[in-house]
């Protein structure tokens, strides 16, 4: 069926209904106009159902249990390992299923319109939805579209690998059974959580990275992970190629490896990092054409529009993984509400040009201040720079780390072991970064994010007394040892 010549028009079209999607919509609703979202899935998007929410749901009840585990007086009392079928239960319950009723009520009661199906741009400010249900709908916006489609995983060259059946982090957050040994490809923060998930609810695992493990963190801090991995029972294989994937006559697949060795297990999982998703969305009808790569990549400002936009007003947008700055879902949002308030600003007249930083239209913060969690067991936390990103940044930067040995961290579980670091701007004083690796390190990290954000003076944080006995005590043994 062709769509109507007419079509639909809102002021805002936004091409995907994910959390970053949903958001953008949101504020400029608030801000007066009128949106509507196209999503081909389920409306919440890849960290609802396939990402942060089930895997974090699945590492939880782990970690929980290591906690007891290690606290004298409580492992006493703990005589059972986990119940993995009761943990993919919790898993299912926080994915709701994978039934998103509540989230199509929340964008309805919004008052934001949806339209199920595939969307792309057809022309400036027009998009051509291939409905789910078989209607072709014609949408135009008065002001923008946004592109807040995600990302997708990227396929590593390996021989066999297209002729196999493996998991991505879909399939391996959505599993209804816990394989007997399972292959993990990749050393990043997804291949290092879902490997110790998997082996906490009994697997046997293999992880098999490239290079290092969490190589974007400090050495330091991504060895308590390895280590934490090794005590779960993860085989680790570090600098280590994957040359083939082959099916067995029983199933199983085997792995082979440099230097000749070789893994076989029930499921492999390729967990090598993503891409932004922006085939098939008409970009090349509005002049934006692939790299020298082959692929698509977007150039966005300081309020998410794309600075390829035909046309001599602003009307097209990015953000989150497609805008493919940075990869985090809370990362996404904050962009997501920045970019929605400009467009709104923009359509009243209140915003010329790019805005200024740390104004409610600009993403600052992507440039200095974007915070993230490996949720391992020890979690390893960051914001910033690190002391080598700031030194290529052209900080005169220095750092200051120590072991987290407090009151707090005893008092926390036995043998705690924990790694702190802080990244300071010599010039002005202020911090540029810190790094967290240890058990509960997590609620550490907002602390110095407002730090970081706020360039509140090292000296002034001297009088940010730490509670006592937490493990934020830290704080005040890193300021010591920088020398205040």
């Amino acid at each position: 069926m062709m769509p109507e010549a007419a079509g639909r028009e809102f002021d805002v079209v936004v091409i995907g209904a994910g959390a970053v999607g949903e958001n953008v919509a949101d504020r400029v609703v608030q801000g007066g106009l009128t949106a509507v979202l196209v999503e081909a899935e389920l409306v919440g998007g890849e960290c609802s159902y396939w990402a942060c929410m089930p895997s974090k749901a699945l590492l939880r009840p782990g970690t929980a249990l290591h906690g007891a585990q290690t606290t004298p007086g409580a492992k006493e009392a703990v005589t059972r390992t986990l119940d993995a079928a009761a943990v993919l239960e919790r898993r299912n319950y926080f994915t709701s299923n994978w039934q998103d009723d509540s989230q199509v009520s929340w964008v309805e009661d919004t008052g934001i319109a949806l339209v199920r199906g595939h969307g792309w741009l057809t022309g400036p400010k027009t998009v051509e939805v291939a409905g789910l249900d078989g209607t072709q709908h014609l949408l135009r916006a008065r002001h923008a579209v946004v592109l807040a489609t995600g990302s997708t995983p990227t396929t590593p060259p390996i021989e066999g690998l297209e002729d196999v059946q493996v998991w991505g982090t879909r399939e391996a957050t959505s599993a209804s059974e816990v394989p007997e040994r399972l292959t993990v490809l990749g050393g990043g923060v997804a291949g290092a959580e879902l490997a110790q998930a998997f082996a906490r609810l009994g697997s046997s695992v293999t992880l098999v990275a490239r290079s290092g493990l969490l190589g974007n963190f400090p050495e330091e801090a991504s060895a308590l992970v390895a280590a934490g991995l090794r005590a779960d029972g993860v085989e680790l294989r570090l600098h280590t190629a994957t040359e083939r994937i082959s099916r067995n006559d029983d199933g199983t697949l085997t792995v082979s490896l440099g230097g000749g060795a070789t893994v076989t297990s029930e499921n492999v999982l390729v967990s090598t990092g993503r891409h932004p998703a922006l085939e098939g969305l008409g970009l090349e009808s509005v002049g934006i054409e692939p790299g020298e790569s082959g692929h698509l990549t977007l150039s966005t400002d300081a309020s998410g529009l794309v600075r390829e936009t035909p046309g001599d007003e602003p009307w097209l947008y990015a953000v989150g993984d497609a805008a493919g700055k940075n990869l985090f879902t809370h990362q996404g949002k904050y962009e997501a509400r920045a970019t929605g308030d400009a467009i709104a600003a923009r359509a009243k007249g209140d915003l010329k040009g790019s805005p200024s930083d740390w104004s409610r239209y600009a993403q600052t913060a992507n440039q200095h201040a974007v915070p993230s969690v490996v949720f391992t067991d020890p979690e390893l936390a960051s914001v910033g720079r690190t002391l080598q990103a700031a030194r290529k940044d052209g900080y005169n930067a220095s750092s200051v780390e120590l072991p987290i040995q407090v009151a707090g961290s005893s008092l926390h579980s036995e043998n705690y072991e924990g790694w702190a670091q802080l990244v300071v701007d010599e010039d002005r004083k202020v911090l540029l970064g810190a790094t967290f690796a240890g058990p509960d390190v997590a609620e550490l990290l907002h602390a110095a994010t407002i730090a970081v954000v706020g360039e509140v003076p090292m000296e002034r944080l001297w009088h940010a007394v730490p509670s006592y006995p937490t493990i934020s005590e830290v704080w005040l043994r890193l300021l010591e040892k920088y020398g205040l």
